[in-house]
């Protein structure tokens, strides 16, 4: 089976004797064919399912030096490091010199011989990852059920012991020292919640003590509050100008917990205040934050990794056009499942149809391209007119975090906007990127709950949190505080705003819930119409066909865009004031969500009269709900 394979329990093995082989033909390129081996092992049939994953196995459950995998998102991205590519060892009792290989590990063998001239310096860059910020429990479950990698418990760990269990009992027999150069500029890492994957559940693991009590004084740095999970200081030694800062990727790397490492941290902690300023450039902050204990922040020497066009694990992990299969079996479902779905949500929404209409529209939307500074396909709605009481709101959203694969809550209160750190800000004192509530991976889904606004004043950071806001919705991009000046971070974010009367906040398109039904108890009925675990079923056909319908491509025939353009001018004939540029625009989106809602890849006629005709609705109720203030639909 392949979870017995060496190339899973002992990559170095596999490593290393390549590198030996290489030493007769120093020019044979032996570290591609090392990428290209495990990359072929990972393409043979569900090979990738018997890689335990960092995100549902216990750091003390996975074995040091062993392949494991971790579904991430790159928070921060350091400064190259120098380690020793290959060494040369003597043996103290023969004088026997030994090149080593010391790519993909964090420390050497004991015995180097630093004066050889064998002795060859490589560099490599140091990814801060972090679990996908929002990824909703019902992703992790499906996860961690689909793996097949078998693991246990380390026979050293016990929850009592202290924080580097296996560490200790190591330490007896190991005889090693650190490799690197120079500690890489690591951002800091908080606590773990991992999950065991036997029994398709997650299992929340107790950390020792001592483990939790080490972890409480460094700052997580999760971008969303109170995430939980494992974070990783990723090693790359190939191509890393290919990846960028909020990238999502599956890594499949070498685990190393050396507790070499974290005795490395802690003499600089016990030293950094008579550290000489020649030998070291870092402050005693970045060491403090840079250099966590492994144990806490394991490192994973990247192999390879796998961009993720999505986080969906009921869809194939390659894109849709590697899978005609699939994508031909589900586009035949399309209109049914919409049909189903949009009952359902009619029922959330109160009953109604039109608002659950463009709900699922927004939910399928995605910025498919940038003309100059301007995002395509983004589709931000304000759903207005909902109920303030009762806590809908809150049920509306835990609804749809059943159907997405992430998301984030963030309830607009006066006192959220003056305190949450919403922008990303670059720490230069640690030398770290600190997160930002809006640092989210691509396709996240962002509930804005105006509902829960009062009175008040905004402070300055009020200010700033509303503006970041503004400019997330309108031209889909985060402006991060560098200090001295911003850099701008493009993003594909679906923002969806809840309020009672029109938002502050900008949108492509309002929407003013009209109820046809008023429970006496709003909490019973979205309880009782809310679809629950054991329907999973169901509730497995809308997920796929929203993220199907996210992906499809989509054109436009040069016949239907003159039938399109000729619309616009009979629209415009009677009252040019009717309909403007900005109106057609958005008819287009339209049109083009309700065709991929419908699996269809290519505007009809149908379809923008549909699109047409809604609008027409939509436009009307607004204005019978027009609010006092003389705010235009």
């Amino acid at each position: 089976m392949p979870s017995t394979h060496d190339w899973i329990n002992n990559p170095l093995d596999v490593v290393e004797g390549m590198f030996a082989a290489s030493q007769s033909n120093p020019k044979s390129g032996w570290e591609a064919k090392v990428v290209e081996f495990f990359k072929d092992r990972l393409k043979e049939k569900d090979a990738h399912t018997w890689v335990p994953s960092l995100n549902d196995v216990p750091l003390h459950y996975l074995k040091p030096n062993s392949l494991v995998k971790f579904r991430c998102l790159i928070q921060d991205m350091f400064d190259p490091e120098f380690f020793m590519g290959a060494y040369e060892t003597v043996d103290p009792s023969t004088n026997a010199k030994v090149l080593r290989c010391g790519r993909y590990k964090d420390v050497t063998e004991c015995g180097v011989d630093f004066n050889s001239r064998n002795t060859v310096t490589a560099e490599r860059q140091t990814f801060y990852c972090v679990p996908i910020p929002g990824e909703n429990p019902w992703v992790k479950e499906s996860y961690a059920c689909s793996s097949q990698a078998r693991v246990v418990p380390s026979t050293s760990y016990a929850p009592t012991r202290q924080k580097r269990s296996y560490e200790e009992d190591d330490m007896d027999d190991m005889d090693t020292q650190p490799q690197k150069q120079r500690e890489p500029h690591s951002a800091s890492q908080g606590h773990t919640e991992q999950h065991g994957n036997g029994d398709c559940k997650r299992q929340e693991t107790e950390a020792p003590s001592s483990q939790t009590a080490s972890a409480s004084h460094l700052d997580l740095n999760f971008p969303l509050p109170g995430e939980k999970g494992p974070s990783c200081l990723v090693k790359v030694y190939e191509d890393w100008d290919s990846f960028k800062l909020n990238d999502t990727l599956e890594v499949f790397g070498i685990l190393s917990v050396s507790p070499a490492l974290s005795a490395l941290a802690d003499e600089k902690d016990a030293s950094s205040s008579i550290l000489d300023p020649t030998e070291s450039m870092e402050t005693a902050e970045e060491q403090r934050v840079h250099s966590p204990p492994a144990s806490l922040v394991p490192r994973l020497h990247m192999l390879y990794a796998r961009p993720l066009p999505h986080n969906n694990p009921l869809l194939p992990s390659a894109t849709l056009e590697d899978n005609s299969a699939f994508l031909s079996s589900t586009l035949s479902e399309m209109a049914s499942v919409r049909a189903e779905l949009l009952t359902y949500l009619t029922h959330v929404l109160l009953g109604d149809a039109l608002a659950a209409e463009y709900l699922i529209l927004h939910l399928i939307s995605n910025v498919y391209a940038r003309r100059d500074v301007l995002p395509l396909g983004k589709f931000a709605m304000n759903l207005s007119g909902c109920p303030a009481a009762a806590l809908y709101t809150q049920r509306f959203y835990q609804i749809i975090q059943q159907l997405v694969p992430s998301s984030f809550y963030l309830g607009m209160s006066l006192q959220n906007m003056n305190q949450m750190r919403l922008v990303p800000k670059k720490d230069y004192v640690a030398n770290r990127l600190v997160s930002g509530a809006l640092q989210l991976a691509r396709n996240t889904f962002l509930f804005l709950d105006e509902t829960h606004l009062e009175q008040g004043q905004l402070d300055t950071t009020g200010v700033r949190n509303v503006t970041a806001l503004g400019n997330l919705i309108s031209w889909q991009k985060v402006d991060y505080d560098f200090n001295y000046h911003q850099m701008e971070f493009p993003c594909n974010i679906n923002v969806l705003i809840a309020s009672e009367g029109r938002s502050l906040l900008p949108s492509d398109c309002q929407i003013h819930l009209q109820s046809q039904v008023s429970p006496p108890n709003m909490e019973e009925y979205l309880s009782n119409i809310q679809l629950h675990p054991q329907t999973s079923s169901q509730l497995n056909k809308f997920r796929i066909y929203l993220s199907v319908a996210r992906q499809l491509d989509y054109s436009i025939s040069d016949e239907m865009t003159k039938s399109v353009e000729d619309d616009f001018v009979d629209m415009r004939k009677d009252d040019p004031q009717s309909v403007s540029a900005e109106d057609l625009h958005r008819m287009l989106v339209v049109a083009r969500l309700l065709s991929l809602s419908l699996g269809q890849t290519s505007l009809t006629r149908d379809s923008w009269l549909r699109a047409k005709h809604i609008d027409m609705l939509r436009r009307s109720r607004m204005e019978q709900h027009q609010c006092v203030n003389g705010n235009e639909p």
